[in-house]
C-alpha cells in the first residue's frame, strides 16, 4: 500500500477488519470475546479498580450485562471475588491461578508479539491514533486505558 496517499476511509477499514479479526479470534477457549475483555481488564486494572462496575464502566456496557459476565467467569474458575472496596458494595475481583493460565493462552498475544517491533515514537503515534478513534466512538467520559 502506497504510505504517501493513505485515506481516513482506508485507516477506519483497516481499524473495522483488525476489529472483526480480534472478535472472532476471542471465541478461542470456549470464551465469548467480552469474557476475554474481562479477564484483561482484571488483569491490568489496579487493585481498586477491579470490579465489575470499574469495568463496565470501562467497556460502555450496562452493569447488567457485566454481572454476567463475571458470574460466568468465576464459576469457570477464572476470576473470585475478593471482599468490598470503599464504602459501597463494589467487590474487588482477582484472577485465579486458572485464570492467569488462560491468559497466558491469550488470542491477543499475538497482536502485542506483532507490535513489538514497533519503536518508542511509532507506539506513542499508534497510541494517539487508536484513543482518537475510540473517543470517536464512545458516548460521554468512559477511560480508554485500565
Amino acid at each position: 500500500m502506497q504510505t504517501d496517499e493513505i485515506s481516513t476511509a482506508v485507516l477506519a477499514a483497516l481499524l473495522e477488519q483488525m476489529a472483526r479479526r480480534l472478535h472472532s479470534q476471542g471465541y478461542a477457549s470456549q470464551l465469548f470475546p467480552a469474557q476475554w475483555a474481562a479477564l484483561r481488564y482484571v488483569h491490568l486494572a489496579a487493585p481498586e479498580r477491579r470490579t465489575a462496575i470499574d469495568l463496565a464502566r470501562f467497556q460502555g456496557l450496562a452493569s447488567g450485562a457485566v454481572a454476567r459476565t463475571v458470574r460466568t467467569l468465576i464459576t469457570k474458575g477464572y476470576l473470585v471475588k475478593r471482599g468490598t472496596i470503599g464504602r459501597g458494595r463494589a467487590e474487588q475481583l482477582e484472577l485465579t491461578d486458572r485464570g492467569l493460565a488462560l491468559l497466558k493462552k491469550d488470542p491477543l498475544r499475538k497482536v502485542a508479539d506483532a507490535l513489538a517491533g514497533l519503536g518508542p515514537e511509532e507506539r506513542q503515534t499508534l497510541v494517539r491514533s487508536l484513543e482518537t478513534a475510540i473517543k470517536a466512538t464512545m458516548s460521554g467520559e468512559v477511560p480508554i486505558l485500565p
